[in-house]
Formats: C-alpha cells, sequence, structure tokens
C-alpha cells in the first residue's frame, strides 16, 4: 500500500536481550524467532494499518542495546514521532535501566515525541521480576502510555502500535503536531489531500487527556509534561 495518507517513524530503545526486535518481528511479520542476533546498529521493518479511514505506513527503527552502538542509535533519536522504551520483565536490571533510556532520547528526541513503555515477556510470568504496579508507577512519573507484552504469544504487541498512531493521529488533527515538519518523524504521503492544522495553543492540546476503555495492567496512558526543546 503505497497510497498512504501519513508515514510515521518510531524507534524501539532498550537494553539488549529485552526482545526489541521480537517485538519489530510480530508486529511486521506476526510471527517470533527462538534464536535471534544481537541487532548490531540499527534493523528496520515497515507495516501498513488504517487509523480512522486513514492508510498510515509504520516505520519502525529497531536499535541496538549494547553501548559500543550508542552513538549510532543516537541519530535516529530524532526524526521519529514514536518511541517506544522497552524491559524484560524477567530481568530487573533491564527496568532499572529505563531511567538512563529515558534520558538518552528525551536528550535527542524532539519534544512532539510519543513515548510508551513496554514491559516485555509476559510469557514467562513464572520468572517475573518486575511487577506491573511497578512498570505503571514509572510511566505514570513520564506521562507514558504503559503496556505489558508477549512478543512471542504476540499478545498486546498490535495494540503498542496501534494505540501510538491513534494518538499521534489525534494529536495532528488537533494542530498540535505540524505533520508538514519532517523533523518530527511525519511524513504526508500522496493519498493525503488535506492541509495540516496550525499548532493549536490550547491547554488541552499540549496535555492530551489519557486514553479511556481498557483499564487493565496492559495498556495504561497518564498525563505529564513531555521534555520540550528540540536538540
Amino acid at each position: 500500500m503505497n497510497n498512504y495518507h501519513y508515514l510515521l517513524k518510531f524507534i524501539i530503545i532498550g537494553d539488549t536481550c529485552v526482545g526489541k526486535s521480537c517485538l519489530l518481528l510480530q508486529f511486521t511479520d506476526s510471527r517470533f524467532r527462538n534464536e535471534h542476533d544481537a541487532t548490531i546498529g540499527v534493523e528496520f521493518g515497515s507495516r501498513n494499518i488504517k487509523i480512522n479511514d486513514k492508510n498510515i505506513k509504520m516505520q519502525v527503527w529497531d536499535t541496538a542495546g549494547q553501548e559500543a552502538f550508542k552513538s549510532i542509535t543516537r541519530s535516529y533519536y530524532r526524526g521519529s514521532i514514536g518511541g517506544i522504551l522497552v524491559f524484560d520483565v524477567t530481568s530487573r536490571q533491564s527496568f532499572e535501566n529505563v531511567a538512563k533510556w529515558n534520558q538518552e532520547i528525551q536528550g535527542y528526541a524532539c519534544d512532539k515525541i510519543e513515548m510508551t513503555l513496554v514491559a516485555n515477556k509476559i510469557d514467562l510470568d513464572e520468572k517475573r521480576e518486575v511487577h506491573t504496579d511497578e512498570g505503571l508507577a514509572f510511566a505514570k512519573k513520564h506521562g507514558f502510555t504503559y503496556f505489558e507484552t508477549s512478543a512471542k504469544t504476540g499478545e498486546n504487541v498490535n495494540n503498542v502500535f496501534e494505540s501510538m498512531a491513534q494518538t499521534i493521529m489525534k494529536r495532528i488533527d488537533t494542530g498540535e503536531i505540524d505533520p508538514s515538519q519532517e523533523i518530527y518523524g511525519i511524513k504526508q504521503g500522496p493519498g493525503n489531500t488535506e492541509q495540516p492544522k496550525k499548532q493549536a495553543a490550547s491547554q488541552d492540546s499540549q496535555n492530551p487527556k489519557p486514553l479511556i476503555g481498557n483499564t487493565t495492567p496492559s495498556s495504561y496512558k497518564t498525563e505529564g509534561k513531555k521534555n520540550e526543546g528540540c536538540c
């Protein structure tokens, strides 16, 4: 589907071995690989979805979690409208490092980026080291959406990307995000004949309301103020 209305650029970040590449593969190909080599630098995948009768092309960059590739992956932070911060529920260290990864992306990404915290590998619940309320607390503190997923079974994986795309499209519709500014990681496609709205100045558009509907730990939206200014 090349006749898309919008192309949205996303980036997935987090420690190595938390399942970032598996999440991407599950989203783009609906499959899981038991054996997966560590990502070197950055990998890429895409998928087309429909949001409110608009064709949306999701372009997702999967970044390496190793320190050695930091200089490479940082260049992808800017120009992304969606950031997916992933930790492994069976690894407390990966959760403790979430704060470091968040600081990293907030230092390089633009102020319009939509962030989601993802707790992966919930199929290994018997090995869980990080409880749901801990993930929720971090998400609430930073104003992120929160999801618990299994890249192996596919549970909640599509919801992560589709929910973020819906929120971003709503921010475009209200004028909070100007899609003509490609620095935000949005490209208007050949199927889009609409004129972008001017950026809204209202308080409501600057602080979107929480998502309402699914109030289970699988998805959770909190309010919060994002880092201002583009570095």
